[in-house]
């Protein structure tokens, strides 16, 4: 039952065909912990529920004035009550386990599904989903696998009660084993109305969520540009809303506990008093009432577990349903089942737009739209975008085999994708170039090519103990990069690319934030740096292109035109508008 084991070496592969099968699989994962749980619930619950015996007992060895049967009742209670206490604290401990056992279970399979799809997750499904999915939807579908092993307790209790006054006063017992159903199904016709309100409130925090992820990530340019208070604004009215929706829930949600006091709280007084009348007509004696009542009061307990499984039932089907919507997600069908012949030589072709890239070439893609730029390039990494209708799109092939048909890893480690704004995680420069590459390449060498000195300087500047650029590998970045310059993070991760050396490097506008002449030299390092290996640069820089194998021009999804810069300048009007940022000049045909 320790947590050490936390987290879990392989979290396993769930069952997804519905979130019901999908909290089936996880209390399967857990069956020691779900059988322990079972088994502290009905030792604690059981001490409780037999505990109005031995008061029942207390209060008739008074009647009859047996001083001995009232110490034995007095001791049994006190064994009830010990044994009832243990029960209580092993219960809240295997609980509480079970509870953050699945909890971290879900993580580790979201946290592995987002490695899995990499960036094209966020385009299948909205970020605020995926941050939704695993925080609070976490801890819903824990705190309903754990719930079940209680559940189970109180209904085999229930019946042992049942059981036990049927066999003392038969019209009592019938009614402690019809009520307590009757009871626990009136909260039923809620759970709809509920679960409909739930619904719709993790829809709206998942989007204010969202809408909240974006504003942080671009608040300094925001502010640059005056538009914090606009965004700000539309956060506050998403949160309102979520708050409107939250309260829509929080009254069903009152109804239901109100209800669970009211209800049972009636079925006590009406057993009560029918066992008074039995009591009185000397049908039963004081003691049995005694015990009768203690007996149905404490169904009281089982009832509260039962209205809150329904509850529990009502977020934990709605949150596990947007775990398997992500869990779901996959490359394509048939991923994994193919091979690559010799990625370095082989020519990547992508049949949406008709792109080819040469073996062994630096090939420059004109889009003119960032937005197509950059799906051509997570469509060349062998990410599948779904297109309108909800079928994926043609993978990009590499020497003739679908990429996304072959294994994830063998699929990175040919194709590697650049993205526009990388990532720059927290730790020293060391550990930000420590990953997987061919070794052609250092990360000296990677760093002229870059064109970062300036960045080695900084970093060296802000860090005191480094006395030069000896010891910069020991500097520390900050998270995200945050205490370096926009250009400085884009060429300190061209240069951790550089350094991967893959067969096949797609680069989405490697020099959008440095100056002309940073961007000269990088051009003329990268073609250096790249000599002999597949390159893909999407780029409208003439400095870049001008330096390309060959250029290739994709207007509306297609390509149009092909060859060298300076050819497509001449006889391409389209390139030349996308190139010089000047207007396309109309057909002649439709001049005025």
């Amino acid at each position: 039952m320790l947590l050490k084991t936390l987290p879990l070496a392989d979290p396993g592969r769930p069952d997804l065909s519905s979130p019901l099968a999908f909290l089936r699989w996880l209390q399967r994962g857990q069956r020691r912990g779900q059988v322990l749980a079972t088994c502290w619930a009905l030792l604690e619950m059981g001490c409780q529920a037999a505990l109005p015996v031995p008061v029942g007992l207390g209060v008739q060895a008074v009647v009859d004035g047996d001083s001995g049967a009232l110490w034995r009742a007095g001791a049994l209670a006190l064994a009830l009550a010990a044994v009832s206490a243990v029960g209580t604290v092993l219960l809240h401990r295997q609980a509480v386990w079970n509870w953050i056992h699945a909890a971290s279970q879900v993580r580790q399979l979201v946290a592995r599904q987002a490695s899995h799809l990499g960036s094209g997750l966020s385009r299948r499904i909205a970020t605020g989903e995926i941050v939704a999915v695993g925080s609070g939807d976490v801890e819903k579908i824990g705190w309903y696998v754990e719930l079940v092993a209680r559940l189970r307790g109180a209904i085999v209790v229930w019946l042992a009660v049942s059981a036990a006054v049927l066999a003392t006063e038969p019209v009592l017992g019938l009614a402690v084993l019809l009520g307590v159903p009757a009871l626990a199904a009136s909260v039923w016709p809620l759970l709809g109305p509920f679960e409909r309100r739930y619904t719709a409130q993790r829809a709206l925090g998942g989007k204010a969520t969202e809408l909240a992820a974006d504003t942080v990530a671009g608040l300094r340019v925001l502010r640059g540009i005056g538009g914090e208070e606009l965004f700000l604004d539309r956060y506050r009215e998403a949160s309102q809303k979520v708050r409107a929706a939250a309260v829509r829930s929080a009254r069903i949600w009152s109804l239901m506990q109100a209800q669970q006091v009211l209800l049972p709280g009636l079925f006590v007084v009406g057993i009560t008093w029918y066992g008074a009348r039995l009591a009185a007509d000397g049908r039963i004696s004081v003691g049995t009432l005694v015990a009768v009542y203690g007996a149905t009061a404490f169904l009281a307990a089982p009832l509260r577990i039962l209205g809150e499984a329904a509850h529990a039932w009502s977020v934990a089907r709605v949150s596990a349903g947007r775990a398997v919507r992500v869990l779901a997600l996959a490359r394509t069908e048939g991923a994994g089942t193919g091979r690559l012949a010799d990625p370095a030589r082989s020519d990547l072709y992508d049949p949406v737009t008709g792109l080819t890239a040469r073996a062994g070439e630096l090939t420059a893609v004109v889009c003119g739209d960032p937005d197509l730029a950059g799906a051509l390039a997570e469509r060349l990494g062998g990410h599948v975008p779904v297109a309108e209708g909800g079928r994926p799109e043609p993978s990009v092939r590499l020497g003739g085999t679908e990429l996304d048909t072959v294994p994830l890893a063998e699929a990175r480690a040919a194709v590697l994708v650049h993205d526009k704004e990388p990532v720059l995680l927290s730790g020293t420069l060391a550990a930000l170039f420590e990953i997987p590459a061919s070794g052609r390449v250092d990360p000296a060498a990677a760093l002229a090519a870059a064109r970062a000195e300036d960045v080695l300087d900084a970093l060296v500047d802000g860090m005191a103990g480094l006395v030069g650029r000896g010891e910069v590998m020991r500097a520390e970045i900050t998270e995200r990069g945050r205490s370096l310059s926009g250009g400085q993070r884009q060429r300190l991760a061209l240069a951790r690319a550089l350094l991967a050396d893959p067969p096949v490097l797609v680069l989405d506008e490697p020099t959008s934030a440095v100056d002309a002449h940073t961007e000269s030299r990088i051009a003329t390092g990268l073609r250096k740096n790249r000599e002999g290996r597949t390159t893909v640069v999407l780029a409208t820089s003439p400095l870049l292109l001008d330096l390309a194998d060959r250029v290739v021009l994709v207007r509306d999804g297609r390509v149009a035109a092909a060859g060298s810069h300076r050819e497509l300048m001449r006889d391409e009007p389209a390139y030349r508008a996308v190139v010089t940022r000047e207007e396309e000049p109309a057909p002649v045909g439709e001049r005025p």
